[in-house]
């Protein structure tokens, strides 16, 4: 599929075997609720889009986003030391996006953002397939992460469904693959390859409610010697399909609705996670928090990507248990008004 949109303004829906090679929102027929047909400045407002990349290991966890509010470029980088406890973080808020770029090619483009000395990058190369995260802080941290979805074999979560009554959301999430590269920073200095770290990444744009709330939880790692990654989530992409799965070396494998029991104003205490299905069956244990609120009037967040350790088991339909233990990841609590 070279374009989301088809040539009668409507996106493809549904579960993807490949990656859009264009998410063409301009050529999307954007209505209002009660069916009046929008012009360039309603397309351009309420079109979002936002990337993700983070990074897991005993070790060292980090995570860096960028994402394109039209009236708004955010950026966040962080870098968790579990050993120590210590922990590096940066924002960045630019009005009208300025300073940034992003490409609609999910799989052959870039998104950047600078601000002053500091510079966020996030690399998407066709060939060979790879993502790769780029950061300069002005404090002299330095992030250079890359991971392959060809080598080994990965399948990703290719994904659009309809959103409201007059939206869409196009996702592709990836979780457990390896990582490599090197991070610099008052933390030390890791060779992300030699301290075993895993990657994920998230890439998602489109008309999705102007005012939303979702939870989501990912992991990635090594369990009984199998290449383990987790992507679920409650509150968006869950209209016809859903973006739940996981994977166990490379294949991906479908999950049904999921629940999140947690105590919201109190994120720090366990996770219960659930799926209607039996699939999953998890406990999540937080050791960290990133978090952010922003209050514009027509623009609010309140923002909490807790970093801890998942405890429990997977059950593959047609295939023994994966016993889930100790295993560092995500979850993540969102409410965001744009």
């Amino acid at each position: 599929m070279e374009r989301l949109i088809q040539a009668d303004g409507q996106p493809h829906y549904g579960i993807f075997a490949a990656a859009p090679g264009l998410i063409n929102y301009r050529d999307f027929v954007f209505r209002s609720p009660m069916g009046r047909r929008l012009g360039a400045l309603a397309k351009w407002r309420r079109f979002h889009q936002f990337q993700y990349f983070g990074l897991i290991s005993d070790q060292l966890i980090g995570g860096c986003a960028l994402a394109n509010l039209s009236l708004a470029g955010i950026g966040f980088v962080y870098l968790f030391h579990p050993p120590s406890g210590r922990m590096i973080e940066r924002q960045f808020k630019l009005p009208l996006s300025l300073g940034t770029r992003f490409s609609q090619r999910p799989d052959d483009g870039l998104c950047e953002l600078r601000s002053g000395r500091n510079w966020l990058r996030l690399e998407n190369r066709a060939q060979p397939k790879e993502k790769r995260l780029l950061v300069e802080l002005d404090d002299g941290t330095r992030i250079d992460a890359c991971f392959s979805e060809v080598a080994p074999a990965f399948q990703p979560m290719y994904i659009n469904t309809p959103t409201a009554v007059n939206g869409w959301v196009y996702a592709q999430k990836v979780a457990g693959v390896c990582c490599t590269g090197q991070v610099k920073s008052s933390l030390g200095d890791f060779d992300l390859a030699a301290i075993g770290a895993f990657a994920h990444h998230d890439w998602s744009a489109g008309y999705m409610r102007p005012e939303t709330h979702w939870n989501w939880a990912c992991l990635s790692g090594l369990a009984a010697g199998r290449r383990v990654g987790l992507n679920l989530s409650c509150g968006v992409n869950e209209t016809s399909f859903t973006e739940n799965c996981y994977w166990l070396d490379g294949e991906l494998l479908k999950v049904d609705t999921v629940r999140f029991a947690f105590d919201r104003q109190q994120p720090l205490q366990p996770w219960h996670i659930s799926s209607h299905d039996g699939q999953v069956a998890l406990r999540f244990d937080a050791r960290g928090l990133h978090q952010e609120r922003m209050n514009l009037g027509i623009l609010a967040s309140n923002f909490k990507q807790i970093f801890g350790q998942f405890s429990g088991v997977l059950r593959p339909s047609g295939g023994p248990e994966v016993v889930i233990d100790g295993q560092w990841g995500f979850v993540e609590d969102q409410y965001v008004k744009w």
